[in-house]
């Protein structure tokens, strides 16, 4: 039985198409939904978590329809939001416990701390949460979360605002929830940790899916290097030649060459000639940012160098 289905699944408010015919199947794996601010991703969970009922279209968790057997998904799933949802005047113990009464768990103080030893709270089980920092918050959310045992498990941006060390922390406690059989499905903004961490990602704009796929190959289709410039000055994206605008992020325009190397001079001629200062150029294999920009596109729109502008600037390079 697939851990989640979703066939044609939309979601309209008014004349707006937030999800646009939705199709998916994820089933025992680390899932990964990226997309843009107001792409879908939050409508799409609202939507399998029973949160929220579909305009059109079907979806199930563990075979149990979201829209007509809401009671029975929902044993089936625990959903951690981005906002933090404990109690800092409880204890980490008394938290879990309240979360496990709500689930109707036969032995609730057991069950608690079974989820708090995989989180690795089992020591700080009776400190009050006022005390825990913000990895160990996030921590003892999931343990909530897997009090009842769930088969499926939704984590909405599960390490926002945390540093380094506590983002790889959460990753290797949801990797070996993965690892005991569970399915888990996330929504992020950090590309490297999609990249790093899930099995498949996809790339949602516009309430519909762009781009899905293991990270490795949808990195390999773009089969080009990549070069990003940062720079200073009024930018007016453009093309030269076979040399393709991929995205901007700030201050740093990126594209996409056959060949990298021969291609960096040219871009930085491109860029100084229309009146940009380039502060750096860097050279690199494609990243699932790149796979991002490039399925997502930019709200610049390339400008072509005509051909005679293009040989001049061959010309002068040799």
């Amino acid at each position: 039985m697939t851990a989640i289905e979703t066939h044609d699944l939309t979601k309209y408010y008014g004349d707006l198409c937030a999800v646009d015919h939705l199709s998916l199947s994820v089933d025992n794996e680390i899932f990964a939904l990226l997309g843009p601010n107001g792409s879908g991703k939050t409508t799409t969970v609202l939507m399998l978590t029973t949160l929220l009922r579909p305009t059109e279209g079907t979806a199930t968790v563990c075979g149990y329809d979201c829209a007509t057997e809401g009671d029975m998904v929902r044993k089936k799933l625990s959903y951690v939001p981005q906002d933090m949802a404990v109690d800092i005047r409880l204890t980490g113990r008394e938290n879990v416990v309240f979360f496990a009464k709500l689930y109707g768990v036969a032995d609730p103080r057991a069950q608690a701390d079974e989820a708090l030893a995989i989180m690795e709270l089992a020591d700080r089980a009776d400190d009050l949460v006022k005390t825990y920092s913000g990895g160990m918050r996030r921590r003892l959310e999931l343990a909530q979360a897997l009090v009842h045992e769930p088969a499926v498990l939704f984590l909405d941006e599960p390490t926002l605002g945390l540093d380094v060390a506590a983002r790889k922390k959460i990753w290797e406690h949801i990797r070996k929830l993965r690892s005991r059989g569970m399915t888990v499905f996330v929504t992020t903004h950090y590309m490297d940790e999609a990249d790093r961490f899930c099995d498949r990602v996809a790339i949602i704009s516009r309430g519909s899916i762009m781009a899905i796929g293991k990270p490795k190959t949808l990195k390999a289709q773009l089969m080009k290097d990549v070069i990003t410039a940062t720079i200073s000055g009024e930018f007016i994206p453009f093309e030269l030649g076979s040399i393709r605008f991929l995205g901007r992020k700030e201050d740093d325009v990126s594209f996409t060459a056959e060949n990298g190397r021969e291609a960096l001079p040219l871009i930085a001629e491109a860029l100084v000639a229309r009146g940009m200062k380039v502060h750096s150029l860097s050279l690199h294999e494609p990243t699932l940012d790149d796979v991002f920009l490039n399925v997502v596109g930019s709200s610049d729109e390339p400008r072509s160098f005509n051909d005679q502008q293009f040989r001049v600037m061959l010309r002068r390079r040799k």
